[in-house]
């Protein structure tokens, strides 16, 4: 399930929470952009006992490899799909995976990998499950709303 909206004071927001197990989320926020060809934003990924926060992703508008795009193609295709697909930003700090399961359901897996921090670096990763249809498309569009009205 998603929500996509305006967070006082803090600006757009987007979360994405487990339909399974709803303390199970990844969130985006802090966007900006200061061309209009490139935003850069933050994700947050949360789970009982995980907290993490990746800085300064950078998403390309119009290249038509963003994530959203990635997001559009398993909503689209809600009657399922065989193997795994996948998605990284540009930097890779960012990937995401999505499986089709039973039941109509996408499961997408999102690591955070901070790679320009080489000493001391960290990754870690939450799996989020959506209802193939409705919710992923809530989804990709919430994310493309969220990456392109902050390129203007």
């Amino acid at each position: 399930m998603t929500h996509s909206d305006e967070v006082a004071d803090e600006g757009p927001y987007v979360a994405v929470r487990c339909q399974d197990a709803r303390s199970v989320g990844v969130g985006f926020r802090d966007r900006h952009s200061s061309d209009g060809h490139c935003v850069q934003y933050t994700v947050e990924a949360h789970a009982p006992g995980l907290n993490a926060r990746l800085d300064g992703v950078v998403a390309w508008i119009g290249d038509g490899r963003g994530l959203a795009p990635f997001l559009e193609k398993p909503a689209a295709d809600f009657t399922g799909w065989d193997g795994e697909r996948h998605w990284e930003s540009d930097d890779r700090d960012l990937t995401v995976s999505a499986v089709f399961s039973s039941g109509g359901h996408v499961a997408l897996t999102w690591p955070l990998r901070p790679w320009r921090t080489a000493a001391g670096g960290w990754s870690a990763a939450v799996t989020t499950r959506l209802e193939a249809g409705e919710q992923m498309a809530s989804l990709a569009a919430g994310v493309r709303h969220f990456l392109e009205d902050g390129a203007h």
